[in-house]
């Protein structure tokens, strides 16, 4: 998935730490648009045909198109041909320090005439439309794996991949200690018991391109990389694909008074840390003081 995977397993041996390994290698081989064969690519290729997917796969859809209504359209799973335009066509460990070409912006349609039916797995998208799971994809694999740990027998389990994170089962006696990976000076650690922690940040995943430099958080109301007024945000939610989400949604729609009021009401059961370009750092939600600054 183009990041580090961390599995750390309390109560269980190498086998299933193997299996574990093995079955997020799976996820990204279906999840992967860099991968031609995988099951997301054979969907964004369906030039708008109803196309069977796997039950993961089917959650994945579900929770994507789920997380664009509640969040007003701030996090949009369609973003893939901006993501593109933007220069980020290839892995990011692949682009290198070479500068890439950027197009015209391409618009952000949104989830409104995607079509699914759960109960047989059926996705529909249309003609043009393309997903790119991003973070979410990556949260909801730290959620599959952990729960999938406890589940075989490990007392409890850890996932952090590429940083977001996921712990499910019982925690050491301290807790999990976790040094956010938000690329700012002034360090911020969490404590977790339970739950999951995910960061969006337009300071990684950057590229030079003929424009100037690039970065992978797209605004959907723009096509383009978001100039907002935050430039990181990590949250603590219940599950890692809902804490991605709700960090992109809050890093991109933080720019004004109205949007941080509706915003701040997806925070009732979250917790949020956000950093702005001028550095000020500022906590929200129900869960605002587990940030440790």
């Amino acid at each position: 998935m183009g990041s580090d995977a961390h599995l750390i397993l309390i109560g269980a041996d190498s086998e299933l730490a193997d299996s574990l390994v093995e079955r997020l290698e799976e996820l990204e081989q279906s999840w992967s648009r860099f991968i031609p064969e995988s099951e997301l690519s054979r969907l964004n290729a369906g030039t708008g045909a109803p196309t069977v997917v796997s039950d993961e796969t089917m959650m994945l859809i579900e929770r994507a198109i789920w997380a664009w209504q509640a969040t007003g359209g701030l996090f949009d799973p369609t973003v893939l041909s901006a993501v593109i335009s933007a220069g980020y066509t290839k892995s990011f460990e692949q682009l290198g320090t070479e500068q890439t070409a950027r197009s015209t912006p391409a618009e952000v349609p949104g989830c409104s005439e995607i079509e699914i039916n759960p109960s047989i797995n059926l996705v529909q998208l249309p003609v043009g439309v393309g997903i790119d799971p991003g973070g979410i994809g990556k949260g909801l694999a730290a959620d599959l794996l952990a729960v999938e740990a406890v589940e075989a027998g490990a007392t409890g389990a850890l996932v952090s991949l590429g940083g977001d994170l996921r712990v499910a089962g019982d925690p050491p006696e301290e807790g999990w200690e976790v040094a956010l990976d938000h690329f700012q000076p002034r360090e911020a650690r969490v404590n977790l018991h339970g739950g999951a922690l995910a960061t969006s940040s337009t300071l990684r995943r950057r590229w030079s391109t003929e424009e100037g430099e690039a970065h992978h958080v797209i605004d959907p109301l723009t096509g383009q990389p978001s100039t907002g007024a935050a430039v990181s945000c990590s949250v603590i939610a219940a599950e890692a694909w809902w804490a991605e989400a709700l960090a992109t949604a809050l890093l991109v729609g933080w720019s004004s008074e109205e949007l941080e009021l509706e915003l701040s009401g997806l925070l009732d059961q979250a917790g949020a840390l956000v950093t702005l370009a001028s550095g000020e750092q500022l906590t929200r939600g129900a869960f605002a003081e587990s940030f440790s600054l």
